[in-house]
């Protein structure tokens, strides 16, 4: 076994491939960038090699930075974690060269299933079943039109190295192909260096189920079983359980068995998961990724093994330590992907500072992946991605009801996340159900706020304000007149009054009045209304914000003579950080309501700025690769008088 390693990554795998290490006295070095010099697998890691700047292109993918440090510290091996250089055959050989095990696959293993049409030729050779489609070399504009048109519609457009959704189109019919086709192709460019295509025939309602594999040096081949990673957003997976449900014996013994073939035509080393799309009875291949996946704790927790520890005793020369026959499964994990995002303003990408931070108690049924902690700054450089959240149970239900108690017991203030998403999908009744399919998020919209929540939020916040003793133009806090307050959601303004009696509380709404009995205590809120109770928790954040968390639901809100109003033209303002890629308007140019402005790019995706109304444009603020804030102006109208 080694006695040490460095982990060419950062966040949540570092920590997570860390853990492992140490777990065996194996010590680590850590790599970071500008933006992670304080990071926590920078504190966990035994020593640290600083690589360079913030963007990932001048530090994390820097081969040659990433080797020095290794050769700097005397480490003997390198996990690449996922994402970054993980799967790039040239890191591998550069290991090969400098005499530095690769925890991972061969460089001739990554090559062949990195690029999506040359994998799919081996498969079908391995006769893995394969969906239609083209995965020819020939790239031009025709003949990519063509081949889709004999295709038919819907198709897939995939990126040929692709990955995490980045160069992924759905195309419904042929007048999307030409603006789909390039925008997949720039996507792809930026992400892979590479901007080579695949089409494939679109399945609409499929589950996406991937099975994870491991080889050994001398051989030796098995499955660890499978998962479901159906729901998805942008073909970014969202939550994942194992095994997956409702799979008979037969078909689940078929995808193993297919996915060691896969792995054996390419003479396969580590772990790497293979991936399927099922409809219906038939499963077909999509690709292999030949890394550790990002939900590997579900098979983890439902096999009671540490794959990462598999993965350094296989890099060290040993054999496989269990036969596929002696591998068992146990229950049911669930996994939810906690993302720095806004699901009410498109899922955008957030940054900033984590002001408060509280985690759900670690225990055998769950399980926390992360690489923050409170006082984070959260870069717009990287996968948004915060920490995963994995639970196990004896049952499906059981595994989901322990999920949503401990997503409840998350709470994050200062960045806007997605946790009140993943609880509404944990809570459909047809996921519940077994109902899944890569459409299942698409076909379950986000239904509008539930008033309820909303008032008790705002109460919640109002008594939590009152506590506090706090006195301005809007609060008055003579015990004998009721208690008048105002707050800014979402650039609405509630005012709030308080009222009370002898043993209830009296709080009038624009929306109505509540009669409830209240109970405050620092930060936590107690409200008892119609025989129900309901906790919430109030965290106080700079320019007089407040964040309040209910079980399922939370609100951000602010005093009005604090608050921040929006542009008037709306998408004209930067919806996050991030850097200009594309401009497509000049001053003086006459745009159309819709016309696509200019290109935003964040934390690796695309964002297209669009004209809200019909105008000519007076000014362009930024060029092509300029960096913006969220909220910054991007373009401006000219007023009437001036078009006159």
């Amino acid at each position: 076994m080694f006695s040490k390693i460095l982990i060419a990554n950062r966040g949540e795998i570092a920590c997570r491939v860390i853990q492992s290490a140490h777990k065996l006295g194996i010590k680590t070095v850590a790599v970071y960038s500008d933006a992670d010099y304080k990071a926590l697998h920078v504190q966990l890691a035994d020593e640290a090699v600083y690589l360079g700047p913030s963007p990932a292109t001048e530090s994390y993918l820097q081969i040659d930075k990433v080797i020095a440090a290794a050769l700097q510290t005397g480490a003997s091996a390198i996990h690449p974690g996922y994402g970054f250089l993980s799967e790039n055959a040239d890191f591998a050989e550069a290991c090969q060269q400098q005499a530095i095990q690769f925890i991972g696959p061969t460089a001739a293993a990554i090559r062949a299933m990195g690029s999506k049409s040359e994998a799919k030729a081996l498969m079908a050779q391995a006769d893995v079943p394969m969906l239609p489609g083209y995965h020819g070399t020939d790239q031009s504009h025709e003949t990519l039109i063509n081949e889709a048109k004999a295709l038919g519609f819907p198709l897939m457009i995939k990126a040929a190295l692709g990955g995490g959704g980045k160069g992924m189109r759905v195309v419904h019919k042929l007048d999307e192909l030409i603006d789909s086709l390039a925008a997949a192709k720039r996507e792809s460019l930026k992400s892979f260096s590479d901007e080579r295509l695949l089409l494939e025939r679109y399945v609409t309602r499929p589950r996406h189920i991937e099975v994870q594999v491991f080889f050994d040096q001398q051989g030796n081949g098995l499955f660890l079983f499978d998962r479901d990673c159906s729901l998805q957003r942008r073909h970014q997976k969202v939550i994942e359980e194992a095994p997956a449900p409702g799979l008979s014996p037969e078909m689940r013994s078929a995808m193993g068995e297919a996915a060691v073939n896969a792995g054996k035509a390419i003479n396969y080393q580590g772990a790497g998961t293979v991936e399927f799309l099922l409809d219906g009875d038939q499963f077909y291949f999509m690709e292999m990724n030949t890394r550790l996946q990002v939900e590997h704790p579900v098979t983890e927790m439902v096999t009671g093994l540490d794959l990462v520890e598999w993965q350094l005793a296989v890099a060290s020369g040993q054999p496989l330590p269990l036969t596929q026959q002696e591998l068992a499964c146990s229950g049911h994990s669930v996994e939810v992907r906690i993302y720095a995002e806004d699901p009410e303003n498109s899922f955008l990408p957030s940054s900033g500072r984590i002001h408060s931070l509280q985690w759900p108690q670690s225990s055998d049924q769950i399980r926390v992946d992360t690489g923050i902690q409170q006082g984070d700054h959260v870069s717009s450089h990287y996968d948004p991605m915060l920490a995963k959240l994995i639970s196990w149970g004896e049952s499906r239900e059981q595994a989901i009801s322990f999920l949503s108690t401990a997503l409840v017991d998350y709470q994050q203030a200062g960045l806007a996340d997605n946790r009140d998403f993943l609880l509404r999908l944990l809570n459909e009744q047809d996921f519940i159900d077994g109902h899944l399919s890569t459409g299942f998020i698409e076909e379950h919209p986000t239904p509008a706020t539930d008033q309820q929540k909303h008032d008790l939020a705002l109460s919640s916040a109002a008594l939590y304000w009152q506590n506090q003793g706090v006195s301005d133009n809007h609060f008055y806090t003579n015990q004998c007149l009721p208690k008048l307050m105002s707050f800014v959601v979402q650039d609405q303004l509630w005012p709030v009054k308080i009222e009370q009696t002898d043993s209830k509380t009296l709080i009038s709404l624009p929306t109505g009045k509540l009669e409830l009995i209240a109970h405050i205590e620092q930060q936590e809120v107690s409200i008892e209304l119609e025989g129900r109770l309901f906790n919430g928790r109030v965290v106080p954040l700079p320019e007089n914000q407040l964040k309040v968390f209910l079980d399922d639901f939370s609100l951000v809100l602010s005093l009005p003579l604090l608050s921040h109003t929006r542009d008037q033209d709306g998408a004209m303002t930067a919806p996050m950080n991030g850097t200009v890629t594309n401009v497509m308007v000049q001053p003086g140019e006459q745009v159309d309501e819709g016309k696509a402005l200019l290109i935003l790019e964040a934390m690796k995706m695309e964002h297209t700025i669009k004209a809200p109304r019909e105008g000519v444009i007076a000014s362009v603020f930024y060029r092509s690769g300029d960096q913006v804030e969220a909220g910054a102006s991007l373009v401006s109208y000219r007023e009437e008088a001036d078009v006159a």
